[in-house]
C-alpha cells in the first residue's frame, strides 16, 4: 500500500467552492475510478489557512497512475471543473508527495 499527500492551496476565498466540488462532485466520480481517499483537513493553526490537505489510498503505483490518468480525463469531471471555475481558479498550486509506510506505521 502507498499513500499520496496532495495540498492544495487555493485562491484567496475559493475554499468553500473548493469543498463544495469535492462533496457534491469529485468524490462521486472518483467511485468510479477506484480512487479511495483516506481523510481531508483544513488547516486550522499553521502557514496557510486557504489549503484543502487529503491523503489518498492506492495499492501500487500502477493502479495510481491508470487511475488517476483516467479521471484527468474523465468527460463529466473536465465539464464539472468547467462549470466550477467559470469565475476562475480554484486552486493556484497543488504539492504533491507520494508516501510508503515505515515498518513501524499504524498504516500499512
Amino acid at each position: 500500500m502507498i499513500y499520496e499527500l496532495r495540498v492544495y492551496h487555493t485562491m484567496p476565498g475559493r475554499l468553500p467552492d473548493l469543498n463544495a466540488r469535492f462533496v457534491n462532485h469529485t468524490l462521486k466520480i472518483w467511485e468510479r475510478f477506484n480512487i479511495r481517499p483516506v481523510g481531508f483537513w483544513t488547516t486550522l493553526v499553521g502557514d496557510n489557512n486557504n489549503d484543502l490537505t487529503y491523503l489518498l489510498e492506492w495499492d501500487s503505483l500502477a493502479q495510481r497512475e491508470e487511475s488517476w490518468n483516467a479521471f484527468v480525463a474523465d468527460k463529466e469531471w473536465l465539464e464539472v471543473r468547467a462549470e466550477t471555475e467559470k469565475n476562475g481558479p480554484l486552486v493556484s498550486s497543488i504539492t504533491n508527495s507520494i508516501l510508503t509506510p515505515t515498518a513501524y506505521s499504524q498504516m500499512r
